[in-house]
């Protein structure tokens, strides 16, 4: 890390695992309640009512810090899937087959699930 951000590493990825999970949430929100969009047509009932579920209670764990390691690994996986499910089908790359944010938040999460919920969480710590 750089030199100059060194002493901001805990408010750096605090800022991560937060605004993570308030942009995630939003994926629920639109496939359960059509807000602030209205969920994909073409998405089936069974991806709007199993994955909005995760992305909605899940998003608002990872954000507020409460069982971050396990909400963020379950997110990670869901996306896992979604991007197979969703994409990887039409092609191999995700710049082809645009999962690129599939892609970002299995990875983003599965990096929170490893480090834990940070400062600025519930969980508090570790």
């Amino acid at each position: 890390m750089a030199a100059f951000m060194k002493d901001y590493d805990a408010q750096a990825y605090a800022a991560l695992r937060i605004v993570c999970g308030f942009l995630f949430l939003f994926h629920g929100t639109s496939k359960l309640f059509g807000f602030p969009t209205p969920a994909p047509s073409e998405a089936p009932a069974f991806i709007l009512y199993s994955a909005g579920p995760i992305e909605l209670i899940g998003g608002v764990l990872v954000m507020i810090g409460l069982f971050t390691r396990w909400s963020a690994f379950i997110c990670s996986g869901t996306m896992a899937v979604a991007y197979w499910v969703g994409h990887g089908y039409k092609a191999l790359l995700p710049i082809v087959n645009h999962g690129e944010l599939a892609v970002l938040y299995c990875f983003a999460f599965l990096y929170i699930a490893a480090r834990g919920p940070g400062i600025w969480s519930v969980d508090g710590g570790s």
